[in-house]
């Protein structure tokens, strides 16, 4: 079971907190602190471990000055960076003890606070091992050089890339965007203007302003993505620019179970499962200037969300916004696992059963919570069968019942 941190009413309060900080000097006001260019930063570096080749220094100081272990087990270098001349070497001090104590695995990334000579002092980090595939290692080997990567993306302010440290569709998100750049990368870097360096320049445009790009484009009508998101009902995105496209499918992916329900269910199947059942898929028609929605659906308890996403895409921080979507999901999966916990008791407690009913009814989220159990019960006859009854009663009572 997973429980929520924070609720949906701290969420709603966020900015309000904000400015009882910011009174106290605290805190710097997210509205007037550039978005962009003060607190979003990358680093490559060259990683080679002499365990496996006996790189020599020399080598390894053509990109830059390598920092090594006191066993002399490997050394890194940097590649490129738009960090502060007086960050930087700090933040390789910091990857590279990270490295010396086996803290970063290959192709998963991990997120942490790092304080650097920066304007904002402390910045969350994501750092992430690139590792060659087996036929460029084979390769590596055979001329005595085999060089793998580390990739560092850094955001800032007050409530930024830091706040994420166990989120895992964050993780995940930031892991699939390194990967894309994985083939481009070679001991030369012979792509570095051209493609390296704007795509990790891009990191933060990409992962990160999208979710508000797509509260700005939709505006109220995002309770309609939600709702989509937590019911696995597909969505298409016609007459819009591939970007925008890209944007929504990235916004229903963070804002969806997945990663998240940690049951033997996975939402994989979870989504198959509802796809078999009739449901017609959401269109959205990005042709005008506002987008137009075909067979979307919605609820009260995305509704009431929806405020929450206008205030943190008008207030300028997206990592806030960021914040306000994951306890969106947090919610919900409360929500969730409340409804599993009274399934259970109904099993053998009829008036259990009394209070599943009265709980879909109030919770705002009925349809969604309901779609998700009875999947997830099938195989469960005890379990199904009280699925079932409180389907037949929500009916009965009418669909405003789910609503």
């Amino acid at each position: 079971m997973l429980t929520s941190q924070s609720s949906f009413q701290d969420s709603v309060d966020g900015d309000e907190k904000d400015t009882e900080l910011e009174s106290e000097g605290c805190l710097i006001d997210p509205v007037t602190t550039p978005q962009q260019s003060s607190n979003s930063y990358y680093a490559l570096y060259f990683y080679q471990s002499s365990r496996l080749h006996g790189a020599d220094d020399s080598e390894a100081g053509s990109h830059g000055k390598p920092v090594s272990t006191p066993g002399d087990e490997f050394s890194l270098s940097l590649g490129d960076t738009n960090l502060p001349a007086e960050a930087e070497p700090e933040l390789q001090s910091y990857v590279s003890r990270r490295l010396s104590k086996g803290a970063l695995l290959g192709g998963m990334g991990n997120i942490a606070t790092v304080p650097l000579s920066v304007p904002e002092q402390a910045l969350g980090c994501y750092c992430c091992l690139v590792q060659q595939d087996k036929l460029q290692d084979q390769a590596g080997a055979a001329g005595g050089i085999s060089t793998d990567f580390v990739i560092c993306f850094l955001g800032g302010s007050e409530k930024g890339l830091e706040q994420y440290p166990f989120s895992n569709t964050v993780l995940l998100e930031l892991d699939t965007y390194v990967h894309g750049l994985q083939r481009s990368l070679s001991p030369e870097l012979s792509d570095l203007e051209t493609h390296i360096r704007p795509y990790l320049s891009s990191w933060y445009e990409e992962c990160v302003m999208h979710i508000q790009r797509v509260v700005q484009l939709t505006q109220d009508k995002v309770s309609f993505l939600l709702h989509a998101a937590l019911s696995h009902t597909h969505v298409e995105v016609v007459g819009g620019e591939d970007k925008v496209k890209k944007d929504i499918n990235r916004f229903l992916n963070a804002a969806s179970f997945q990663g998240l329900i940690h049951e033997d269910t996975t939402a994989a199947t979870l989504c198959n499962a509802l796809s078999e059942e009739p449901q017609k898929d959401v269109t959205i028609d990005c042709s005008q200037q506002q987008p137009q929605f075909l067979n979307a659906g919605s609820n009260r308890f995305c509704e009431s969300w929806v405020q929450a996403f206008l205030n943190g895409a008008d207030g300028g921080n997206p990592f806030l916004l960021r914040q306000i979507l994951e306890n969106f999901k947090l919610k919900a999966i409360q929500d969730l696992n409340n409804l599993k916990r009274l399934i259970q008791q109904a099993e053998m407690n009829h008036y259990a059963l009394f209070r599943c009913y009265v709980f879909l009814r109030h919770c705002g989220n009925g349809d969604v919570l309901l779609h998700n159990v009875k999947v997830e019960h099938a195989e469960m006859p005890e379990a199904h069968k009280i699925v079932q009854v409180l389907e037949e009663f929500m009916y009965e009572e009418g669909s405003t019942s789910l609503q």
